[in-house]
């Protein structure tokens, strides 16, 4: 089997077949999905479409280009709205210099809101990084120097030093369908040399379509063509890569209960 560890499926996008693409995740393999929030304003939604599927679950925070939005919420309140079965994460929340769609220091306040309650809950913080490495990494080790926290580099697309940072603080990356892009040879070189019980993959849909199909709608059963030209970069199995992937998901969302067909 295989985990989508990223996906937007409260997304318009999905509006009209959802139930379709989330029976066409499992026909490929595709059998647990995360559904991510990006505004606690919106979490109820997430939340109920994690509710209505069985491999369907959630995890709650405020994106960084939302960040100034939501200062207001606490770490104690994302620790109480994660207190529900199907919230398994913290997040999304980090920095993105990229857009800079809300100021960098609300930003940077976000995240270390997000760091504590993933702190305090103990469920692994979602991290979105995007042109920002340098205080990122800053972020990062003074926070865990305060107290270790579960985190994923999700979508990763950053330098070997963010990457090898993350790993070194005790996270995970994961690698969404840019890393299938033709010309992503030098994230595929970063992957390589990172410890394969760290590595994760997701789709990030409805964005980032893997060949043979970049340019269309993203959905969580592409995660396979990601998951196997990542096998192939590193010489492994797809069989292999795919049940390493499903072995780090379980061991980093702890939350979520693992079925037969993952044992």
């Amino acid at each position: 089997m295989l985990v989508d560890s990223h996906c937007h499926l409260d997304f318009p996008d999905f509006d009209a077949e959802r139930n379709d693409i989330i029976a066409r995740a499992k026909s490929a393999g595709v059998e647990l999905m995360v559904t991510i929030c990006t505004r606690i304003a919106k979490f109820d939604r997430v939340r109920a479409i994690a509710e209505q599927y069985d491999n369907v679950y959630c995890s709650v925070g405020t994106h960084p280009h939302n960040a100034d939005e939501e200062l207001d919420v606490t770490a104690d309140e994302l620790v109480r709205l994660a207190d529900h079965p199907k919230t398994v994460a913290i997040g999304e929340a980090g920095l993105d210099y990229f857009y800079d769609n809300a100021p960098r220091d609300a930003q940077a306040t976000g995240l270390r809101n997000h760091i504590a309650a993933a702190r305090t809950a103990q469920l692994p913080l979602i991290i979105h990084a995007r042109d920002a490495d340098d205080d990122m990494i800053a972020i990062l080790t003074e926070e865990t120097g305060r107290g270790g926290f579960p985190f994923v580099l999700h979508c990763f697309s950053s330098d070997e030093k963010l990457a090898r940072t993350g790993i070194d603080l005790g996270g995970y990356v994961s690698f969404s369908g840019i890393a299938a892009f033709k010309k992503s040879d030098a994230l595929r070189d970063i992957a390589k040399t990172l410890p394969t019980d760290r590595i994760l993959v997701e789709t990030d849909a409805p964005y980032l379509a893997p060949p043979p199909h970049r340019g269309q709608r993203n959905e969580p059963s592409y995660v396979v063509h990601t998951a196997n030209i990542l096998a192939q970069a590193l010489d492994v199995p797809e069989e292999t890569f795919h049940q390493q992937t499903t072995e780090n998901f379980f061991r980093l969302f702890s939350k979520v209960p693992k079925p037969a067909s993952a044992s």
